[in-house]
């Protein structure tokens, strides 16, 4: 028995929305498992870092950013993998890529939207020097388009929906860069041990459940998660389909095996990171996946 739960840092984010529904639905143990909801990515990597939390849901990049920092984490579920979900939005004077040289670019600098930045400056030829780059976190995006602070803005779902409402228009999105952005459970390795290995696997079971719920029920699911991403029900539906969702038999084939395909990812954003000086050092990848977690039983079609 866990003298307390294990705590599990998050923001507000399509592809973790699934983990707070079965919270909010009773499946999950709150005596097992306490969801932290951040800000954004940046106060939830801080949160791991200073021990606040056991773990948290973050991008694979960063997942690697926070291992070149010198703490050792590991993946032991894949959320999603984004697919049209995260986007670079800009004002009407912006037409193209090559429009974004001169203009303020927000982004959130510690988080994936850096990654992002890379390849849409790939994209569009222009280098850091040739447009001005505004550090804001996610939940600040908003208030800056309102306030005119910028012209273009590296965001993602449910923001983006917002921002599209109030004027912006889309200029690139992940469908573009196939893999690039993928969001996983990361735990601290000194959490991932037999004292806590139930109140994990109890987590993940019940976001594969809540994401039954929402494949099999989306309407029902979206009323329930919309208050929680701030979307009406019908943007939610719309939101998600920018995501791809696996389920405990995909997570397998992304995790699994001695070349997990994660681990394919893994590295090309590790070698991309490095290059452009996101990371120190290029990652040492040994004990980044950890599929022990993950259900085995798939053929069990009751909810536990």
């Amino acid at each position: 028995m866990l003298d307390k739960p294990i705590a599990i840092a998050a923001h507000v984010w399509l592809g973790y929305a699934p983990m707070f529904l079965a919270r909010d639905e009773g499946w999950l143990n709150t005596k097992q498992v306490r969801l932290v909801q951040t800000h954004n990515a940046t106060a939830s990597i801080q949160a791991l870092i200073d021990g606040e939390v056991d773990g948290a849901a973050l991008t694979l990049d960063e997942a690697l950013k926070v291992r070149s920092m010198g703490l050792p984490v590991s993946v032991v579920m894949v959320f999603n993998v984004s697919a049209g979900a995260d986007m670079l939005l800009a004002d009407a004077s912006i037409k193209n890529l090559s429009d974004l040289k001169g203009k303020r670019i927000g982004y959130e600098s510690s988080s994936v939207g850096e990654v992002m930045l890379i390849k849409i400056l790939q994209i569009a030829h222009l280098t850091k020097k040739e447009i001005l780059l505004v550090p804001i976190n996610v939940d600040q995006h908003s208030q800056a388009w309102r306030n005119k602070q910028i012209d273009a803005v590296i965001t993602y779902e449910p923001v983006a929906t917002v921002l599209l409402t109030q004027g912006a228009h889309k200029l690139f999105d992940t469908r573009q860069a196939p893999n690039m952005v993928i969001d996983v459970l990361v735990m601290r390795n000194d959490a991932l041990n037999f004292r806590y290995a139930t109140a994990i696997r109890h987590l993940i079971s019940t976001h594969f459940r809540a994401l039954r719920h929402l494949s099999h029920n989306p309407h029902d699911a979206a009323y329930r998660i919309a208050a929680h991403l701030g979307l009406g029900v019908q943007q939610v539906l719309g939101a998600y389909k920018g995501l791809q969702l696996p389920d405990a038999v995909n997570n397998h084939h992304l995790l699994a095996g001695e070349e997990p395909l994660l681990l394919n990812s893994a590295r090309s954003l590790a070698t991309l990171m490095f290059e452009h000086q996101l990371i120190k050092q290029p990652n040492n990848l040994s004990s980044l996946i950890r599929n022990e977690y993950l259900p085995r039983d798939f053929n069990a079609n009751h909810d536990e």
